[in-house]
């Protein structure tokens, strides 16, 4: 069987999901700014290409104590406000063929699981390979639940979860538009930059690797 694997930012949905979620949570004053302000030095880092590989799970460290509920709560409106509305037209036509072909479609992403579930449930698919929130009492810890799926995590994870539902790399699809999934792209038979950053886009270039370009949303812009 077929398996196809995306990424979800700015693969399927034009900005990141996060930064979508961190814009309601500020709003409903589920989190501070102060909480997430670090964020803007990891974004600069990642753009020079010296990402801090671990800054996922330093993220968590201050988001202690917050309601899985809430955090669910945010989610549902953070996906119907914008989320839903700046899918990419193309991704969402690729990923329905694929479904209505009975070919595997997973998310492999470093964003929440929280904030992947309403997508999820957009396309009638579970089981995807997200980072998650431990809990303690209905409460975030200020840790993950295993590693993030960011970088080389992302592939390790995703080796696993190939291994485990007996899916040869040969067969799987990998869509994403970030340098940093190079690692699980060149591992996967049908690497696929979509959007691809500078340094994804020579890469692909360089090696052959399909290359989709998609601007349209499926709503307004925001």
């Amino acid at each position: 069987m077929k398996t196809h694997l995306f990424d979800v930012d700015k693969t399927i949905v034009r900005k990141t999901t996060a930064e979508y979620f961190i814009k309601v949570a500020l709003k409903r004053k589920i989190i501070k700014f102060s909480q997430v302000s670090h964020l803007l030095v990891d974004l600069a880092k990642y753009k020079m290409a010296t990402p801090d590989m671990d800054f996922i799970e330093n993220a968590v460290l201050r988001l202690k104590g917050i309601d899985k509920s809430d955090l669910e709560e945010i989610s549902g409106i953070c996906f119907d406000k914008y989320i839903k509305r700046n899918i990419y037209k193309g991704m969402e036509t690729l990923i329905n063929e694929a479904i209505k072909k009975n070919e595997k479609v997973i998310f492999a992403t470093s964003s929440f699981d929280f904030i992947i579930k309403p997508l999820e449930n957009h396309f009638n698919i579970t089981g995807s390979l997200a980072t998650k929130m431990e809990y303690i009492d209905g409460k975030t810890s200020g840790k993950t639940d295993g590693f993030s799926f960011f970088g080389n995590k992302k592939k390790i994870g995703a080796c696993e979860w190939m291994e485990k539902n007996n899916v040869k790399a040969k067969d799987a699809s990998f869509y994403s538009d970030s340098y940093t999934d190079i690692p699980l792209l060149e591992y996967c038979g049908n690497p696929v930059a979509v959007n691809p950053d500078r340094i994804l886009f020579k890469e692909a270039v360089k090696r052959g690797w399909k290359i989709l370009e998609f601007r349209e949303v499926l709503g307004a812009t925001s």
